[in-house]
């Protein structure tokens, strides 16, 4: 298993995996011409299983 690290840490109200695939591109380096990536199809299907939590607001 490969663990790669996002460019940038994952801001407040975003998916991580969302994240580091929009920002890194190693996450779809192995992907052919046309070819889509089984995580973001997942994603589109199932929504996203964890949301990074917004801090409270006053």
């Amino acid at each position: 298993m490969v663990v790669t690290v996002a460019a940038r840490p994952t801001p407040p109200g975003e998916c991580p995996q969302c994240w580091e695939h929009a920002h890194d591109r190693r996450a779809h380096r192995n992907l052919g011409p046309g070819e889509d990536c089984p995580q973001c199809v997942d994603h589109m299907i199932n929504g996203h299983p964890y949301i990074v939590p917004k801090k409270a607001s006053r």
